[in-house]
């Protein structure tokens, strides 16, 4: 394919990166050993004439005179056969210095120039800055000013389009959600393991005395009525129970004992 031929020859000089090109006639019996003659070729508009590369071909040399040469030079970075092949394009000063100028891909036939890192810079900083100009366009137009209210924010504009979406929604088919696999459980359940294990939950603590001295208490007849002497809010009752002195009659069988049905004055 000849850039010429499609007016891609001022495009070519403004950014190179923006075009591409290929022969078809080449890319069925493209391997190692011939990508750098289908790189040479007339029609591919990232050779230049001038380099070592075609001095030494015109010559029918071997290639590896181009190491005792100093210029522009071609040479063949990395190899992925049969889809992916570098070409570096470099400036050789010295058999053992050289200066890189230019990396060239070919995928699938295709040859491309790599972007070098600030055009990649340059491309994702303008992307960014389109999309937020886009966004506050957008949310500027929902804005709305009173000199009474202030700013307020209007919506209306964009319910016809939010009704649209929820019919189409609506009509079609559910989407059904994907359970989780039994590695992404195992996963979980390792991972909640490994937090128990290092903050484990904190259990009451009962020492022995006051669990004995509790079940004592409960066991012991005598303590049966020491809530007697406390009042509802826990503090000691002291009120003085009295009792009478018994008769003489009263006892049961000639004993001094008092008769259960004896009463208790407070």
């Amino acid at each position: 394919m000849n850039p010429s031929r499609l007016g891609l020859g001022s495009l070519m000089q403004e950014n190179p990166l923006w075009i591409s090109w290929h022969d078809s006639n080449w890319i069925p019996v493209l391997n190692p050993g011939n990508v750098m003659d289908y790189f040479s070729e007339k029609s591919n508009p990232f050779y230049d004439r001038t380099c070592n590369n075609e001095i030494v071909r015109m010559q029918r040399q071997s290639l590896e005179l181009l190491n005792n040469m100093t210029g522009v030079e071609y040479m063949l970075l990395h190899v992925q056969d049969p889809i992916l092949y570098v070409i570096r394009k470099q400036h050789r000063h010295s058999p053992t210095e050289t200066t890189p100028m230019a990396d060239y891909y070919i995928i699938a036939g295709t040859v491309y120039q790599a972007p070098d890192l600030a055009s990649v810079l340059n491309s994702r900083i303008l992307s960014t800055v389109h999309h937020l100009q886009t966004s506050f366009d957008e949310t500027s137009s929902y804005s709305r000013y009173h000199p009474s209210k202030g700013y307020t924010w209007d919506f209306s504009s964009n319910k016809a389009i939010a009704e649209k979406t929820k019919t189409q929604t609506k009509k079609e088919a559910p989407v059904k959600e994907e359970p989780s696999s039994i590695f992404q459980r195992q996963r979980v359940d390792m991972l909640l393991g490994d937090l128990l294990r290092k903050f484990p939950l904190p259990l009451p603590q009962v020492t022995n005395s006051a669990a004995g001295g509790g079940m004592n208490d409960l066991n012991n007849p005598n303590n049966l009525g020491a809530g007697a002497g406390e009042n509802d809010h826990g503090a000691p009752d002291h009120t003085i129970i009295k009792q009478e002195p018994s008769d003489g009659l009263g006892g049961r069988g000639g004993n001094n004992e008092l008769p259960p049905e004896k009463k208790m004055k407070m």
